[in-house]
């Protein structure tokens, strides 16, 4: 592979250098890792753009609103064996430095919370959750580049100062259990969108590994009903087909599949089909096309790879049209195929219909939040992409979304 890269950044100038939990003593106050590279981990990637290009791309992220429908945006132990170790402790590591880096505006941080297995080994618990939360919005209250949004208006603030907007996502609500009114209470911990179902059934609706689809249960109706009247953005990327359309009728408002692809373009149960992606587009929704290890492939490119991934965003436009389409890359900063294999008990995905691929150590030109929307636009503007276009994919498409679901525009709503 050509290491050269296409994008040679620096960090953003509000940046100041700040680490995570620095406002406390490693190995005294929390237990130290030693953590992997937030920065230059892997070669970089070579899309082979000109002096041109690469200043159109620079010129694209500065003046759009760019988010990230989609990342767990945390460092992960150098060491993959202390990946289990590490998250049990429920105190990850914001990854500011390869933030700063990543031209985006805004990411919805998903928060590892499923891997934070402090009480219980299998996730999904709601004290876990409450770890996972606590830890790193504590942290983000310590610092000033990367802030807590809870609003449209918090998002362009943070475009406006050069920072980065961070939004609380869990993607999944297995952990409110029978408890409907948990939902505020995450709401007023500041999340602001939230999956039905990760993989496995639970009280709303069926995940995308049981073999068969119950759809969304009468709990699951009331759900998304209270996350209606919250104004909280609803995930179906791990939700069972039937799941989802219920999710998508059930919805006043439109929802989000923020992480996954086109099942017409590579048949894993993981990806979505043509039906749930028309449906969610046909009532104002949108997809994120994702970048996990070994999911988003074509027959084209059968190596996972950005030229993978975006055979799945060319295809999703083509169905649904551009302003329904937007990237959820699901990367972090570390091994994300190490973190796979250390909870595949854990994630429970369908073992049938699996395809014979090449198998890769990381998704070249998407492994991280800090250089996937380089590498993104890059691609976009060599294939003929407008820049009308390409600043709705970049964000434009999320912030119309968000603005109709969290009600929280300037008119005080």
């Amino acid at each position: 592979m050509n290491t050269r890269s296409t994008v040679t950044t620096s960090p953003a100038p509000a940046y100041d250098g700040y680490r995570a939990y620095s406002y406390l003593k490693a190995g005294a106050d929390y237990q130290d890792f030693r953590l992997a590279a937030e920065i230059g981990r892997v070669p970089a990637y070579d899309g082979g753009l000109t002096e041109d290009e690469r200043a159109r791309v620079a010129r694209l992220l500065a003046e759009n609103v760019v988010i990230s429908l989609h990342e767990h945006a945390v460092v992960l132990p150098e060491d993959p064996d202390e990946i289990r170790r590490y998250n049990r402790t429920g105190r990850q590591r914001t990854g500011y430095e390869g933030l700063a880096h990543s031209g985006l505006t805004a990411v919805v941080d998903n928060f590892m919370a499923g891997a934070s297995c402090v009480t219980s080994q299998h996730g999904w618990k709601w004290d876990d959750m409450i770890y996972a939360l606590g830890f790193r919005l504590a942290d983000l209250a310590k610092q000033d580049f990367v802030v807590h949004a809870t609003t449209v208006q918090d998002i362009r603030d943070a475009k406006a100062a050069g920072k980065v907007a961070l939004i609380a996502g869990l993607e999944c609500a297995t952990m409110i259990e029978n408890e409907l009114d948990r939902i505020d209470m995450l709401y007023g911990f500041g999340v602001r969108q939230l999956g039905i179902a990760y993989s496995q059934a639970n009280l709303l609706g069926s995940g995308l590994s049981e073999r068969s689809d119950a759809g969304l249960t009468h709990f699951g109706r009331r759900a998304v009903e209270r996350m209606n009247k919250l104004g909280m953005a609803i995930d179906i990327s791990h939700c069972g087909d039937r799941t989802g359309l219920d999710v998508i009728e059930a919805s006043s408002v439109p929802v989000m599949i923020t992480h996954a692809g086109a099942r017409a373009v590579w048949p894993i149960p993981r990806l979505k089909p043509d039906d749930v992606i028309k449906a969610c587009a046909e009532r104002g929704g949108i997809i994120g096309i994702e970048a996990a290890p070994h999911t988003t492939l074509s027959e084209a490119h059968p190596e996972h790879s950005l030229e993978s991934f975006m055979d799945h965003f060319q295809y999703c436009v083509d169905l649904v049209g551009i302003d329904h389409v937007t990237f959820g890359p699901d990367t972090m900063f570390g091994d994300h195929v190490a973190v796979h294999r250390t909870y595949a008990g854990n994630y429970a995905h369908k073992d049938e219909n699996r395809i014979e691929h090449p198998l890769v150590d990381y998704v070249a030109g998407v492994e991280n939040p800090g250089e996937s929307f380089h590498n993104i636009t890059g691609w976009l503007l060599q294939h003929g992409y407008s820049d009308a276009d390409i600043a709705k994919v970049l964000g434009g498409n999320t912030m119309r979304v968000l603005e109709a679901v969290w009600r929280s525009t300037d008119d005080g709503r």
